[in-house]
């Protein structure tokens, strides 16, 4: 059906990071037609609260060695001590390159409906010091555009949707924020394929948190003031403490003044991401539901003949690697430099191979 070329590149700050998908035009005999997004009331029931799932971990040794260690969590080298060549090469069996299996991705996608979920910072964005500042390259932008026209394509998330959207620029493709929790579909108008016209698709499955969310995020704001380098994000649905400019040796005390704010909310949770902490409602809700969440609607729950492809870099992608591992259909593709665990197949790397 297509011939898939999944490029990128993982650069320092100072370097654009890039992850192209093209898909050469003239191989398409015919599109596919995008399915009407229907929210399903059957997956939205699944949707419960998660008391249990609140923090436990009171230790700040806990949270201070989370914050040290980039998201997903670093492969550690055995008692034999691998070298960092010989850790790579045995990462690399497991999780290899997305280019050089560029076969048996071709051969996966034959037939099939691809389904592209793409997350925004670290993926289409570089990491940067100033959240405000991870603006996507117009490249990237036309990259993104070029495959929105012929497969459903969603930005999936720990953003504000708003927020994303300000980024991405784009209005034919469905927007997951809050790390799933505030999901939008575009609107008839905007999109290019579709069976009859039908308004937009807005789930915000964590509606009744946000009184909550507002009331923590002035809490924070004041708790971390003296604090220098951090930044407090409100993402609509959850909240974001960014500590990648606060000196290490701050950490123990950030992350005390969170758990000490969070003590006083048992109904939201704390998470860790890269160089963040988060904070969110206690309920069964991430990207990997997410992921679940959109294919249902989309007419694809339990379709053989759908690929869902995710792409992305952060621990809270893992969810959504997860769900395709566990489905045995889709791709996951982690974007690291770095040996990692991970449940993605594939992965992509370096400036390098993104220029082959």
């Amino acid at each position: 059906m297509t011939n898939q070329n999944v490029i990128a590149s993982d650069a320092k700050p100072s370097i654009d990071i890039r992850i192209r998908v093209l898909f050469p035009k003239s191989l398409f005999s015919t599109v596919v037609s995008e399915p009407v997004l229907t929210a399903s009331p059957r997956l939205v029931k699944k949707m419960e609260t998660a008391g249990g799932e609140a923090v436990t971990k009171t230790n700040n040794a806990y949270w201070v060695d989370s914050m040290r260690d980039s998201s997903p969590t670093r492969v550690k080298s055995t008692a034999s001590s691998l070298s960092e060549t010989e850790e790579r090469k045995s990462w690399m069996i497991n999780h290899p390159s997305a280019l050089s299996m560029f076969e048996q991705i071709l051969n996966a996608s034959k037939g099939k409906q691809i389904v592209m979920f793409l997350d925004y910072d670290g993926t289409l964005s570089p990491i940067v010091e100033d959240p405000d500042r991870a603006f996507m390259t117009s490249e990237m932008r036309e990259a993104v555009r070029d495959v929105a026209r012929y497969f459903p394509t969603a930005i999936v998330t720990g953003r504000c949707r708003d927020k994303v959207y300000s980024f991405v620029k784009l209005a034919g493709l469905y927007y997951a924020g809050s790390h799933g929790m505030d999901i939008k579909g575009p609107s008839s108008k905007s999109r290019k394929y579709k069976k009859k016209d039908h308004e937009a698709l807005l789930f915000q499955p964590a509606s009744k948190f946000l009184p909550m969310i507002d009331e923590v995020y002035e809490v924070l704001i004041e708790k971390t003031k003296t604090i220098p380098g951090a930044k407090v994000e409100n993402n609509k649905f959850c909240l974001s403490v960014h500590f990648r400019c606060v000196d290490e040796k701050m950490w123990d005390t950030l992350a005390e003044q969170v758990k000490s704010v969070l003590n006083d909310y048992p109904k939201l949770r704390l998470t860790q991401g890269r160089k963040v902490l988060e904070i969110r409602p206690t309920i069964k809700w991430d990207k990997g539901k997410a992921l679940e969440f959109l294919l249902e609607a989309l007419g694809y729950a339990n379709s053989k003949d759908v690929l869902p492809v995710y792409i992305g870099d952060d621990r809270s992608d893992e969810d959504a690697f997860k769900v395709l591992r566990n489905r045995d259909q889709g791709l996951g593709i982690l974007v690291s430099k770095v040996p990692k665990e991970t449940n993605a197949s594939y992965s992509l790397q370096d400036p390098a191979e993104a220029r082959i």
